[in-house]
């Protein structure tokens, strides 16, 4: 295992199942809100001191999403992705990153295609079962209630559970 931690060069996260738990709240006038665990943030920055670059890529756009990754320094921030394999090859060109260098974090079937991209296939305990087969690893915890976290801990040093 422990060459498999010292390969990730690159994570990427999906955000809506991962960063949240997947739920959207519109108000009354129709604006869109999500809620992002503190904690996963702290995990974001440590795997960003340990020299992993971290991206995102969506399906949806949100102002939310935009803020919640610029407060944290995610340069590499991708919505509106409907189909995502083709947005990561090109950020791995950009970044001379090898595939099997890279770790994808998802919890749905858009992710898929990205996922069995990858060095690493990562799936959230909540992901749906096609996800979770298709994973090498499954966090023990839920998208938005610091999955994402316990991805970063185990990145940087902690542990994950084996599918």
């Amino acid at each position: 295992m422990g060459n498999e931690r010292a390969a990730i060069r690159l994570v990427v996260f999906d955000v809506d199942g991962v960063f949240t738990d997947g739920r959207i709240t519109y108000d009354e006038d129709g604006r869109e809100s999500k809620v992002f665990h503190t904690q996963d943030g702290f995990g974001i920055r440590r795997l960003q001191n340990s020299g992993c670059a971290i991206a995102v890529i969506t399906g949806r756009r949100s102002g939310a999403v935009t803020a919640r990754m610029q407060e944290l320094g995610v340069h590499h921030v991708f919505q509106g992705c409907r189909d995502k394999l083709p947005v990561l090859e090109t950020l791995l060109d950009t970044l001379g990153i090898a595939p099997t260098d890279a770790a994808f974090v998802g919890d749905d079937i858009p992710d898929l295609p990205p996922m069995q991209h990858v060095g690493m296939a990562i799936a959230v305990a909540n992901a749906v079962p096609e996800v979770l087969a298709a994973a090498d690893r499954v966090t023990t915890k839920t998208g938005g209630h610091g999955a994402v976290r316990e991805v970063c801990d185990w990145l940087v040093g902690g542990e994950i559970a084996a599918s």
